[in-house]
């Protein structure tokens, strides 16, 4: 069925003006539009996957009580508009919603400058200082196991096990890497760490920018937003920051791990530096391998199952994804000496 954005809109509380909607194609997972009038952005109109957020009521629930505390000199949220029933969202061909666009701002896909690294990191400690007292059973898990590494672990044995023959050749390498890290990382999942409300889709691109000051506005997409480890939301971030190749980047000699650029996001997070406890500190540099592993993990389970989760642009893209996302887990691995180091004179 075709979608027609302004019958959607015309559900929500937003003044009566002859509007413009946009597509954003660059996110993975919803359908979004850029509204505009008198060519100036004016709201986000965005249809939520509800084949991969199941409980939509629990996900806006989790974002309007985040929003509540998410509010500071230093931290620009966006709003939610509720719909005319005054609902935070309105079914019709999918759940949909519409969020207020915040002026002047941008994001980047990758980093152009310390700069950038640098208030990345504040925003991220900016978020993680607001939301410290939140108590987490008010949170609804909107995607379960998101980041449970033991269950992805048994989704990727799964798929291997009935994949077909020439995906799993074509994937031969990242199958025998993934087996070979696993054992680790599962080990990793045991260490005992306080539990937080965290956004856990930290990823450069969920950070909004001034286009005028560069300087970090808030977080987006909260989607994914629900209790987690603050390595979760360290690790995404970094892996998107230091990290200059996009994350489906076939070059893999153009995945690297910045030190610069490393050090400017801890910079820029130990502006913040109360907020963490000695054990999460330590388990930072683990959680930086850990996250493009899971997310590399999942990316090649998804081709195994024929592409059935991510949108793809092309059909080995998903591999592609993981193979990238391999490569930063091996480049950070060979950092994590040099990771503890910096985070260790930055903390203390």
């Amino acid at each position: 069925m075709p979608i027609e954005p302004a019958k959607i809109l015309s559900h929500f509380s937003v003044p009566k003006k002859e509007y413009v909607f946009e597509p954003i194609n660059n996110g993975l997972i919803n359908d979004t539009y850029l509204v505009l009038t008198t060519n100036k952005p004016a709201y986000i109109l965005q249809r939520i996957n509800n084949n991969v957020f199941k409980n939509v009521a629990g996900v806006m629930q989790n974002i309007e009580t985040a929003l509540h505390v998410l509010k500071s000199k230093n931290y620009s949220s966006v709003a939610v508009v509720k719909t005319k029933k005054d609902t935070s969202y309105h079914k019709e061909n999918g759940f949909w919603r519409v969020l207020s666009y915040i002026d002047n701002s941008t994001t980047y896909n990758t980093t152009k400058s310390n700069n950038i690294a640098f208030e990345a990191g504040r925003i991220v400690g900016e978020f993680h200082s607001l939301l410290s007292s939140e108590d987490v059973v008010n949170y609804q898990d909107t995607i379960p196991d998101f980041h449970n590494l033991i269950h992805r672990n048994n989704q990727f044995f799964d798929a291997l096990e009935k994949a077909k023959k020439e995906r799993t050749t074509a994937a031969k390498d990242a199958i025998e890497f993934a087996e070979e890290l696993l054992p680790d990382l599962l080990d990793f999942c045991f260490t005992e760490l306080p539990i937080r409300v965290c956004h856990n889709d930290t990823k450069l691109n969920n950070i909004l920018f001034s286009k005028t000051t560069d300087k970090a506005l808030c977080l987006i997409d909260l989607d994914t937003l629900m209790k987690g480890y603050f390595y979760y939301d360290f690790g995404d971030a970094v892996r998107t920051i230091v990290n200059t190749a996009p994350e489906d980047e076939k070059d893999l000699s153009k995945i690297t791990f910045s030190e610069d650029l490393f050090t400017s996001f801890v910079d820029g997070l130990s502006t913040h530096n109360s907020i963490l406890t000695k054990e999460e500190i330590a388990s930072l540099p683990q959680g930086t391998v850990f996250m493009p592993f899971i997310h590399g993990l999942r990316a090649l389970t998804d081709y195994l199952q024929n592409d059935a989760y991510y949108k793809v642009a092309y059909p080995n893209q998903n591999l592609d994804r993981c193979v990238s996302l391999f490569e930063f887990s091996k480049k950070a691995l060979d950092k994590v000496d040099y990771m503890n180091a910096i985070l260790k004179k930055k903390f203390s």
